[in-house]
């Protein structure tokens, strides 16, 4: 888990996500209209991936891909992250974590 929060704490937005999964592949895609330039950790790609994987899962998140951190801060799947999207309240809490400006 300690990994994962180092990991975390590197961007202002951090997904960590597989390149195979089409839930992630809209969350990245989502974060790229706003303009965001996130730091993706693809663990089907990346050595120490199962146990990433499964220190997301002891963390909450589940499934365990896409699991978006903003701020450092665990925000949650796709649908935590579309339902900030859809209230309104996403925009503003990338601004105050320096992910976007305007």
């Amino acid at each position: 888990m300690e990994r994962v929060t180092q990991l975390a704490s590197e961007r202002s937005v951090v997904i960590f996500s597989k390149s195979s999964c089409c839930m992630c592949h809209t969350i990245k895609t989502l974060f790229s209209d706003f303009g965001v330039n996130p730091e993706v950790h693809e663990l089907d790609e990346m050595s120490g991936g199962r146990d990433t994987e499964q220190a997301l899962l002891r963390l909450g998140c589940n499934p365990s891909v896409p699991a978006v951190f903003i701020g450092g801060e665990l925000v949650g799947g796709a649908n935590e992250v579309m339902s900030l999207h859809l209230n309104r309240s996403l925009i503003p809490m990338l601004r105050r974590a320096g992910a976007i400006w305007v």
